[in-house]
């Protein structure tokens, strides 16, 4: 039966065949999906290949046999058994999906029938799995490259990235977009796959999660008619609206001249990315034009008659595998191949070249902005040069901002491109993590109110990060959330996204910055050695340190007190002591000091300056021995060299060392420094710190720079900062990483820096640590009129009791003296005025002395009882 129809239909092609034609008939299989807009496009387009090679060739005649698959693997695989068992085809073209295509392989490999493939991404071993498979489709990652840098270009870091839960559109995806993203400095915030045949309720509750993010950059790469669903449910949504970012690759733009008014709609705002063909020229207005009226005719009710990229693909196709035909000796499947390979011609869609069995991929791409009723070409991109705004010979640059104006989703007439995340709201605010148990309060402090039930926070970390949102060029709403574990543990927080970032005195590490990105450091960084000092002074004046100002005083008023008591007495008995004021005011100063020296006692003629003088000889011998022991104890804390000056010291004696048990410091302690585990204390707070190094628990402490220098200026004369610094750490504020805020945040940070706050803030942290210290413990501490007391009171009430004794005994004695004494007597009168024992009589006496201006007063001394 069979082949009875084949003889009752053979005459019947021979008649179909054109006239004149006498080649070799050859048959070209290929499968497509029918039912679709691009399936329509291929089987116009192949048609009108087929009509144009043959009025050309007179050597070989094409004939085409199609089949269509409805974009199943199995239907496509049993279609190709079918083109090639029974109509004899030397070569299939199409599918244009992987999965259709490694089935479609599969069969064609047991016949040796060449296969080219539509599908615009393949794995990296199929050339090697079937030899006779080629890739007729640009690949995809160059396009990944055009949407990395249209990302780039308007400073958005994070993307989500939807695409079909196929093969071929996870080829396309992984690992050519994750490269161009990573290579720009990008981050895929959230990867969405899903199914090419997803329902709407799976569309809402996934787009919903998405919408919950705070990224708000979309990239789509699917099928057109998932895409018609993805965007018709974000529209329903309310994710088309303003500050939202839709970018869609070839697979959805390349229909744009197809899609019906319900889904341009849907996409208002979205710029698209597809393949770039010449629409000028002889050669393509008259396919186009042709193509037009072939397609309105057979395809009525479709609304939309141009030629998309996928028509020109598949008329470039049926011409790559006529030429290889159409050559001599190409009668089997491996040298059809071959010529294949070979081909070299400048299509419709483009350069026909392949390498590797794979057509070389476009390098350039068209940027669509979908706007109205149909859509804008904005320019073009291409590979290492950029931007564009005309095809050919046009000035390049590298940001699309040089396209002009982008219309964004929601507002049509703004061109001001969004911001591309969500900022967070006061219903819904940022939460940051606090560390709650800082060594020291200065930099984080978190109070508990049980009255009210809530927590207040300050210090200095805080305050950095308030002014640096206040220097944001918006509002940020943000709570702060107390935290008591360790500092990596906050970390992992963040990194977990259970706090939106973590501020506090956290400290910029290696380790932590595997989980989290941190901001530019806001205090100084680095590891110090925190050791006791010991005290200097200047060894100019370090003579008088011995004594305080005070003490000075006293010594010297006694010092001359008790001369001038001595003089008192002993003037009648010694003539030295006489003479002129000047020379007996220079003796009596003399006296007053070379009593403690030189005077003998046997030299002395009254008890009563004895006993004056035996009394302040054995005070001042105390004071002097006093003075002698403080001054050799300065002078030998002088020569004394520091106990550590450096690391190698402490490992040497095998000293033990403290640090913060909060820190990172230990790891550091224990890796690159090398110190023992078992040398290593904690402490929790720098109370702790001062009580361990002055009791000698430890040798030194290993603190971070900012806290270092608070400890330093809060114990300021007992610690101080020795050996080098070890550059690591310093305090940042912790963000998850690729985090939208965190660009911002360190560019406020720096204006922070650079406009004097930061440094005002530093200045009132120093500045709030008041020095607790007293004195130092190897500071030698200056004596002081307190330290004398009894004994300045024992030689003062001494030689006061021994003048009042003379005086008395002499005021009965007084005779007209010498002109020369008056005015010792008058200043000796006022001493006693002082002292409250002035006499009226001795008061008249010396009134009338002067008053008669007598030159000589004799005062007649008794003879006192020795």
């Amino acid at each position: 039966m069979k082949t009875f129809l084949l003889l009752l239909f053979f005459p019947v092609a021979l008649a179909l065949k054109p006239e004149g034609i006498n080649g070799d008939e050859r048959v070209i299989g290929a499968i497509s999906d029918c039912n679709t807009r691009v399936g329509k496009e291929e089987r116009v387009a192949m048609d009108m290949a087929i009509q144009d090679f043959n009025k050309m060739h007179s050597q070989t005649f094409l004939m085409l046999r199609l089949k269509c698959s409805e974009h199943k693997p199995i239907k496509s695989a049993l279609a190709a058994r079918h083109l090639i068992s029974k109509n004899k085809v030397e070569v299939i073209l199409g599918p244009r999906s992987w999965e259709e295509t490694s089935t479609v392989a599969e069969v064609s490999e047991n016949y040796d029938v060449p296969i080219l493939s539509f599908a615009d991404s393949s794995p990296l071993r199929a050339a090697e799995r079937w030899p006779f498979l080629i890739q007729a489709a640009a690949g995809t990652h160059i396009q990944m490259k055009a949407v990395a840098n249209i990302i780039q270009s308007w400073g958005w870091r994070r993307v989500n990235v939807i695409y079909e839960d196929t093969d071929s559109a996870a080829n396309g995806i992984s690992p050519y977009l994750y490269g161009a993203l990573q290579a720009v400095d990008v981050e895929i915030s959230n990867l969405l796959p899903l199914p090419s045949f997803g329902n709407s309720s799976l569309l809402h509750e996934e787009l919903g999660n998405l919408k919950k993010e705070q990224c708000r950059v979309f990239v789509v790469h699917t099928s057109l008619e998932l895409a018609t669903r993805v965007f018709g449910v974000a529209k329903e949504k309310k994710m088309m609206e303003k500050e939202y970012v839709w970018i869609t690759t070839d697979s959805i733009t390349s229909s744009v001249h197809s899609m019906n008014f319900s889904l341009i709609s849907s996409m208002q705002g979205v710029v698209g990315v597809r393949n770039s063909f010449l629409e000028t020229g002889p050669h393509f207005n008259s396919f186009s034009t042709r193509f037009y009226g072939i397609f309105g005719r057979k395809y009525p009710k479709e609304k939309h008659h141009e030629p998309g990229i996928f028509a020109l693909q598949a008329y470039d196709a049926v011409r790559i595998v006529g030429l290889a035909m159409n050559e001599p000796t190409k009668s089997n499947g491996w040298q059809l191949l071959e010529s294949i390979l070979k081909t070299d011609f400048n299509g419709l869609s483009g350069n026909i070249r392949f390498k590797g069995k794979k057509l070389e991929s476009a390098t350039r791409f068209q940027i669509i902005n979908i706007i109205g009723k149909h859509y804008r070409e904005l320019g073009f991109w291409t590979e290492n040069l950029g931007f564009s705004h005309t095809i050919d010979h046009g000035v390049y640059n590298l940001s699309m901002e040089s396209l002009g104006d982008v219309i964004w989703p929601g507002l049509g007439g703004r061109s001001s491109a969004p911001r591309g995340w969500d900022l967070p709201t006061i219903e819904n605010p940022l939460k940051i993590g606090v560390p709650n148990g800082s060594i020291t309060n200065k930099f984080v402090k978190v109070d508990y109110d049980s009255s009210t039930d809530k927590y207040t926070f300050s210090g200095f970390s805080l305050d950095v990060f308030d002014e640096t949102a206040r220097h944001l060029k918006y509002s940020l709403q943000y709570k702060f959330v107390p935290f008591g574990g360790n500092y990596n543990d906050l970390v992992m927080k963040v990194q977990s996204k259970e706090f939106d970032a973590a501020v506090g005195d956290i400290a910029i590490i290696s380790n932590r910055s595997k989980y989290v990105e941190f901001t530019h450091a806001h205090t100084e960084t680095g590891l110090v050695m925190v050791v006791p000092i010991l005290w200097h002074s200047s060894r100019a004046w370090l003579f008088v340190k011995p004594f305080t100002k005070a003490m000075w005083f006293l010594t010297f008023f006694i010092n001359v007190f008790n001369g001038f008591v001595v003089w008192s007495i002993e003037r009648n008995y010694c003539s030295e002591l006489r003479g002129p004021v000047l020379n007996q005011i220079g003796t009596l100063l003399w006296l007053a000091f070379a009593t403690l020296f030189s005077i003998k006692g046997e030299k002395l003629h009254s008890n009563l300056s004895r006993m004056a003088t035996v009394v302040w000889l054995f005070v001042s011998l105390i004071i002097t021995q006093s003075y002698t022991a403080s001054l050799s104890s300065m002078l030998t804390v002088q020569n004394l060299e520091p106990k550590i000056t450096n690391i190698e010291t402490l490992k040497s004696n095998n000293a033990l060392i403290g640090y913060s048990n909060l820190s990172f410091v230990r790891g550091y302690l224990e890796g690159p420094l090398g110190f023992k585990s078992s040398n290593i204390r904690n402490f929790t707070s720098t109370d702790e710190y001062a009580q361990a190094l002055r009791s000698g628990a430890i040798a030194a402490a290993f603190l971070e720079v900012p806290v270092a220098k608070l400890f330093v200026a809060k114990y300021c004369k007992s610690f101080t900062i020795a050996g080098p610094t070890s550059l690591v750490g310093g305090y940042g504020f912790a963000f998850p990483k690729g985090s939208l805020l965190l660009p911002d945040i360190d560019e406020a940070l720096l204006n922070v820096r650079e406009n004097g706050v930061l440094k005002d803030l530093e200045q009132s942290l120093i500045a709030s640590e008041q020095c607790v210290d007293i004195k130092s413990d190897n500071e030698t501490a200056s004596l002081s009129p307190q330290n004398f007391f009894v004994l300045f009171i024992i030689t003062g009430v001494t030689s006061s009791t021994s003048l009042l004794i003379y005086y008395f005994r002499a005021k009965d004695r007084f005779e007209n003296s010498s002109a020369q004494y008056k005015g010792i007597w008058i200043a000796t009168t006022m001493v006693l005025n002082k002292l409250g024992y002035r006499r009226n009589r001795l008061s008249r006496k010396m009134s009338d002395v002067a008053d008669s201006g007598e030159s000589r007063i004799e005062v007649q001394l008794g003879r006192v009882d020795r």
